[in-house]
Parts: structure tokens; sequence; C-alpha cells
């Protein structure tokens, strides 16, 4: 016990019953997804549409979906890199294929959502999740780089191979953007008088890591407007295709979120709430 007496004694100890206590350390076993923005928080359910419901990317849906079950089934498994249009269901499919997962083995895989910001303490994510006997699809959502920023794409591809603090063996990593390349690209990248094709191939050099690179492009009509049939059902509202066609024109876009959207309206105007499934649940009703 600290001697009363002592004013510096007596402030330390004022100091210990102030001061909160030590967050618990995290259980990478406990729940279905995490979040990772320099430190890890639990989150207790995955938003997500079923998997039936994700329209017009079926053969994107095919690729992401068979992988995911491969790392969570323990078998080799790739990195992912999903590219290409908004609002077209990039981030939704990879939860949504996590969530299915899951539903054969709630305790093989568990995604982890990482804050673009929190790129610099990846290799302290790593280690943590390298000595936990369990699958981790982390993933990053929407990332690009600044122009003139090397020392991120360059991080990023000693993580996904060959770096000293490259990813542990049972993690894979999951990326949605909306370039190809990750980085800007520009025309005056062509103008290296020395080698033209340096700076290109140096930028390419950051996609050509993932095993996987998916492209995502603008749907049809038809996609469009099966997007919003196989919502209707689920949820029952009734709908017509002249204003859902209306509803895009507005909008100047035919994606899945503008339709998603659309079904948002419907349902408001029905009085009626639109809750997407949770991780565990076999009906997307």
């Amino acid at each position: 016990m600290n001697d009363q007496g002592d004013p510096l004694a007596r402030i330390a100890d004022a100091l210990e019953r102030i001061a909160p206590a030590p967050a618990p350390p995290i259980d990478w076993l406990a729940a279905p997804a995490y979040v990772w923005d320099g430190a890890a928080r639990v989150v207790a359910r995955i938003a997500a549409p079923h998997l039936d419901l994700l329209q017009g990317i079926t053969a994107q849906k095919d690729l992401v979906t068979a992988n995911v079950a491969r790392l969570a089934a323990g078998h080799a498994a790739h990195d992912m890199l999903l590219w290409g249009s908004r609002g077209m269901g990039k981030s939704a499919l990879l939860r949504a294929s996590v969530a299915a997962a899951q539903r054969t083995d709630p305790a093989a895989l568990a995604l982890v959502q990482v804050a673009p910001e929190a790129l610099a303490s990846l290799a302290t994510l790593f280690a943590q999740l390298g000595a936990v006997d369990r699958r981790f699809l982390v993933f990053i959502d929407d990332l690009g780089f600044e122009e003139g920023d090397s020392t991120g794409p360059r991080a990023l591809r000693s993580w996904l191979e060959g770096g000293v603090e490259a990813r542990p063996g049972n993690v894979r990593l999951a990326i949605t953007s909306n370039r190809r390349a990750i980085v800007p690209r520009h025309l005056s990248e062509q103008d290296d008088p020395i080698n033209p094709r340096d700076a290109v191939d140096d930028r390419l050099a950051l996609a050509d890591r993932f095993g996987l690179s998916i492209g995502f492009h603008n749907c049809t009509q038809d996609d469009y407007l099966a997007i919003i049939a196989g919502y209707c059902d689920t949820f029952g509202l009734a709908w017509d295709q002249a204003e859902a066609l209306e509803w895009s024109k507005r909008r100047g876009a035919r994606s899945g979120r503008v339709a998603w959207q659309f079904v948002t309206e419907l349902a408001g105007r029905a009085g009626r709430p639109l809750d997407l499934p949770i991780a565990g649940q076999t009906d997307p009703s």
C-alpha cells in the first residue's frame, strides 16, 4: 500500500482510480466479423443480401463465392480485387459470400473490414490473425491511393506476396476499387523518354498480385429490372416497370444501388421496413 502521507502517492492512487480499465483482448474466434481501425472491434452480425438477390453479376458471383468457400474450408484460395462500376454490388457480394460460408460452418471463417486509413497498421493485424486457428477474409472497401503515393501501393504489394510482413497463410485479402489498377493512371505515363513502360508496369504490378481480378460493369436495362424484381418479390412489394426506368433516368445510371434505392422508395410508400438478412439466416426475407 502506498504511503498515504506522500502527496505523490495520493495523486498516483487517485489517477489509478479514475483511469479507464484496459480493454479486454479481442477474441478472434467469437464473432462473424470485425472492424479494424488500428484496433479491433467486434461486429455481431453481417448485414448482407442473400446471394439470390444479387442479379446481373452471375459470373462474378460464381467466382467470388467459390473462392470464399475454399478459404473457409482451408483450401488454397486467392486474394481478390473487385473493380469497376460503382453500385454494382462489389462489397455486398463479399459480405454475402462470407455469410453464405458461415451458414455451413460459422467458426471456419470471419470477415475483417479494414478502414483505408488503417493500412499502416495491417502488419499488426496480420500478426494477430496469424496466431489464430481460424481463416479470415480481410476486406478493404473502395481503396484508392492519392496521386504520387508510392508507399501505400508498395506496402500492399509486399503484403500480398514476397514481403517479410506478407499476410499469413490463414488470411486472404479482398479489395474493392473503382479502378482496375487501383492507383491513378494518366496518358503522361507514356511520355518517359527512357522507358515508357516502366511507370505503367510498376502501377499494374499491384493489380497483378491478386489471383482473382474481377471486373464489374454497368448493368443492362434487363439486369436492372431483374434486380428490382428480385427484391420486390422477396419483400412483397408491387412495382411498375415504367416507373423503375424513370427512376434510373432521373439518376443518370442503372446499377444495383439505384435499384435498391427504388425498392427503398417503394417500401417507404407502402409503410414497410426493409431489413437485409444477416449471417446465419437461410431465408432472404
